[in-house]
């Protein structure tokens, strides 16, 4: 049966991405499986401690996100998720030998598992623009939904049972099986290897600050993780305190809990088929706003009803928000990240959303002890309904025209000597001749152009007009290094970066072109002779030098 283009299932087409999702959903059923084993076993200690399951397992990614960004963008993706697979099976391996765990020793190795957790995020992530097509992000992004919330349809009744019938080991067993599948695919596939866009020689903290530094200077992904962190903290109240609704508030066992997330799983997957038409109604910013409504509303409820029966339907229509919600957020991330930062800014997104759940998981615990589970509940929805109303005053930035796409525009600098590539700081200095008309209207373009060149290394920036010469504007920019100028130049530019300066140019004077100078750190000592071509094009062995080099030629 063919499948338009546009439907939830589109990107199932793709083989590796179908393997992949098929293999990752066997995967997370023996998590969802692991999940209520480990909070089954500590239901009897204490609100705090079955709320620490779900900060043990996000914590990770708080402290190791960045840094497995890092590793995403500078290594190959298929062997970092290829480790963080055996890595995986490697804890599960010991939780499934272990036949009495303590509580201690059971977050512990639940923390273990959220490292190797975190080490594979930012990769798997990545590697979706590889697997299916760029307008196709949304749907593969929903898919990821459906296959979570499918496992949680399946996986927590499962692990119920299974724990009930014969001990947690076996859901640790089932899991640690379950990642053989993924590791299976990945092995077999042959992924075609990108080129290198990072600086050379750049070190852990250089790749993580170039990363912060892209984030920061990209308001569409500050938008997108500004939205994040408004959806989380109340979102988190529904995962961290549900277990306790089913034991407490509902007098379920672990079945019954099993059931509840199941409910959760079953609308969101039910809820994926109809996701297509609602973005279409609804566009982004409301799916964002009607979706913290609906969440709020099922926290309501909970907090205020009873019945198993209840509590298990309105559940359906909050698993229909979670996954419009996260599959909003996660495409239009993707959307606006380019190749070779692409790690690293999904990276930031898992601290936003994995750290607010890990920090207000321990929260939800102590409220819920203190003021008592109904008035935790009502307070999480509060706070999702004031995500809901501030989606008109900070929503998303719209898409339309955003190509993150390479584009290596820029000519290759021409300079007497030939700098080492941790040589730095480097000067970089454009003059424009601005037609008088346009001055007013070239600055602003130049902001555009500013963020481009902090996004993409620049370390500061200025835009100057010349007092004697009015139309004469020039543009400096500092680089740390040439290496990171050169990643500037073959790597990091993108379509979008050259709009931008495209627009800027095109109100300069008619008949000019600007001109840029590359100096470098003229305290550091003297430069080594090369070789270099006289006016003839003879090989001579005597290259003029200024101060530690300065080149000039039109850009």
């Amino acid at each position: 049966m063919k499948v338009s283009a546009d439907s939830t299932w589109a990107p199932l087409a793709a083989r590796v991405f179908r393997a992949l999702w098929i293999a990752q959903l066997v995967s997370n059923t023996g998590t969802w499986m692991q999940t209520v084993g480990a909070q089954w076993l500590l239901v009897g200690h204490g609100a705090s401690l079955v709320t620490l399951v779900q900060t043990a397992s996000s914590l990770p990614v708080v402290l190791l996100a960045l840094p497995s960004g890092v590793l995403a963008d500078r290594y190959d993706r298929r062997k970092v998720l290829l480790a963080a697979q055996f890595a995986m099976v490697t804890v599960l391996t010991v939780l499934a030998f272990q036949d009495a765990l303590g509580p201690g020793a059971l977050l512990l190795l639940t923390f273990l598992l959220g490292c190797a957790t975190a080490l594979m995020g930012p990769a798997w992530q990545a590697i979706q623009p590889e697997l299916v097509k760029r307008e196709q992000l949304g749907q593969a992004a929903a898919l990821g939904a459906v296959n979570m919330n499918l496992a949680r349809a399946v996986g927590p009744a499962l692990g119920g049972a299974v724990v009930a019938a014969a001990g947690a080991g076996w859901v640790f067993a089932f899991n640690a099986v379950s990642c053989l599948g993924i590791a299976a695919v990945l092995l077999t596939w042959n992924r075609p290897m990108p080129p290198r866009t990072t600086a050379r020689g750049e070190g852990l903290l250089s790749a993580v600050q170039a990363g912060r530094r892209y984030v920061w200077h990209a308001p569409g992904v500050r938008r997108v993780l500004l939205r994040t962190a408004l959806f989380v903290p109340g979102g988190a109240a529904l995962w961290s305190l549900l277990p306790l609704v089913a034991s407490r508030g509902l007098g379920l066992g672990s079945g019954g809990y099993g059931l509840l997330l199941g409910a959760v799983g079953a609308g969101a997957v039910g809820g994926a088929v109809a996701l297509p038409a609602i973005r279409r109604r609804l566009g982004a910013d409301g799916i964002l706003a009607a979706g913290a409504a609906v969440f709020a509303g099922t926290l309501v409820i909970l907090a205020t009803v009873g019945r198993p029966w209840l509590a298990g339907a309105a559940l359906l229509p909050a698993g229909l928000a979670w996954i419009g919600v996260l599959s909003t957020l996660n495409a239009a991330l993707q959307q606006r990240l380019p190749g070779w930062v692409r790690g690293r800014g999904l990276a930031v997104y898992l601290v936003v959303f994995q750290g607010g759940q890990a920090l207000t998981a321990p929260l939800w615990g102590a409220l819920a002890d203190g003021l008592g589970l109904a008035a935790s509940l009502l307070i999480g929805a509060a706070l999702l309904l004031a995500g809901a109303v501030s989606v008109r005053r900070w929503p998303l930035y719209a898409a339309d025209g955003i190509d993150p796409s390479p584009s290596d525009h820029w000519p290759v600098p021409h300079v007497v000597f030939e700098p080492g590539p941790a040589q730095g700081p480097v000067l970089v200095t454009v003059t424009y001749r601005v037609a008088p008309e346009n001055r007013t209207a070239f600055s602003a373009r130049m902001e555009h152009v500013a963020r481009s060149r902090r996004r993409t290394g620049a370390l500061a920036w200025g835009l100057f007009q010349d007092g004697a010469d009015p139309g004469r504007f020039v543009e400096n920019y500092l680089v740390a290094s040439w290496s990171e100028h050169l990643a500037q130049h073959h790597g990091r530019l993108t379509a979008n970066d050259r709009r931008f300066e495209e627009e800027a140019r095109a109100l300069l004077a008619e008949g000019t072109v600007p001109e840029v100078t590359h100096a470098f750190d003229a305290t550091a000592g003297p430069v080594v002779a090369m070789e270099s071509e006289d006016d003839e094009g003879r090989r001579t062995g005597n290259a003029p030098y200024g101060p530690r080099g300065c080149s000039r030629r039109p850009g």
